[in-house]
């Protein structure tokens, strides 16, 4: 069931963003909130298991159409030198519901059962999409909305010359060098447990320690963004990221291994936010929505992609294997991509 929303949300993004260019943020948003909370009703209703996991498409598809539109509405209503700390606290969101979530979700569900959860859940979400939707026409922020709202006007300052070519390189970057990063995060657990000698409810709670900095290292990441460019930070957070996963398999249980799980968390947190700065910097206004579509639909995949590749490899290997290939693939991937964002390294995007 799990998988059903999250390979539906992340199919869901290529369209939103493709609308969201065309309709504007404000109505995808909307429509894409409400949708959350028509549908978890339709879950709550469901009779069988078809339905439920039909359902659950329905809700993962609409989920989807929320970033790709909010993202550059949020960059469009914020001065270009603070978009890094907007979009960094903008994440804290996300990144409490993981927190959050399950222990609201538990509450609700002890309490009225797995359907009343989704059925209770439903209307505060339905009221705050009506609420959102009104107060984005109502206040301060009515123009930067609709200026955020017509991408075919005059834009703000045109991509430089090559902005096609970075953009792709970012892509292959993050798909291919992250995505080979990311997906060890799958089998922290099983190495913990099978070579450390962790108990299960240590190995269970280790992926905390990477999460727990996703409360608060976004806005950070976005803050050194704004000061010294996009650019310098993707490249360091890319490596780093490879160098991370080789060094995670020399700690023992302990304070080091620790220590590298928190580190691994925080370079993920900071490179966020600075990615979609870049975006923004890089993408024409009439498009940029869609690009962003692309950018959150190819790293919803990503792991589903390499998780499979890398467990094949540990199947047949070893851990050490695995986590080898991962971290070199991380950092050829990321130099290889260096080459192609020249001309703007320097330069605070």
């Amino acid at each position: 069931m799990t998988t059903a929303f999250a390979l539906a949300n992340g199919a869901g993004q290529l369209p939103a963003g493709f609308f969201a260019d065309r309709v504007g943020p404000r109505i995808l948003i909307t429509v894409g909130i409400l949708g959350v909370a028509i549908a978890g009703v339709l879950v709550g209703l469901s009779q069988t298991f078809v339905m439920l996991l039909v359902c659950l498409v329905i809700m993962g598809l609409l989920a989807g159409g929320y970033h790709p539109a909010a993202t550059p509405l949020i960059s469009k209503s914020i001065p270009e030198q603070q978009r890094g700390r907007a979009l960094g606290f903008h994440l804290i969101g996300g990144n409490a519901s993981f927190f959050l979530g399950p222990i609201i979700a538990g509450a609700t569900a002890s309490t009225w059962g797995w359907r009343g959860s989704f059925l209770w859940m439903a209307a505060p979400t339905a009221i705050f999409g009506l609420y959102f939707f009104w107060y984005l026409r109502r206040y301060d922020v009515k123009k930067q909305v609709a200026d955020a709202e017509k991408p075919a006007a005059a834009e703000e300052t045109p991509p430089v010359p090559g902005s096609k070519r970075r953009l792709i390189a970012f892509l292959v970057m993050s798909v291919l060098g992250g995505g080979a990063g990311m997906s060890i995060m799958a089998f922290l657990t099983l190495y913990a447990r099978d070579i450390l000698g962790a108990s299960d409810q240590t190995a269970a709670s280790l992926l905390s320690i990477v999460f727990f900095s996703g409360l608060w290292a976004g806005p950070v990441g976005g803050y050194i963004s704004d000061k010294f460019g996009s650019i310098p930070i993707i490249i360091t957070t890319s490596l780093l990221s490879g160098i991370l996963v080789y060094l995670v398999q020399f700690p023992s249980l302990g304070f080091g291994f620790y220590a590298i799980l928190f580190i691994m968390g925080v370079n993920n947190a900071f490179r966020m936010p600075v990615s979609e700065v870049f975006i923004m910097a890089q993408a024409s206004a009439k498009h940029r929505s869609t690009i962003y579509g692309v950018y959150y639909f190819t790293m919803q995949y990503t792991g589903a992609v390499f998780a499979p590749i890398m467990g094949w490899i540990l199947d047949n290997y070893s851990f050490e294997v695995c986590f080898n290939i991962a971290a070199l693939t991380s950092v050829v991937v990321t130099l290889a991509c260096v080459y192609f964002l020249r001309g703007i390294i320097k330069q605070n995007t």
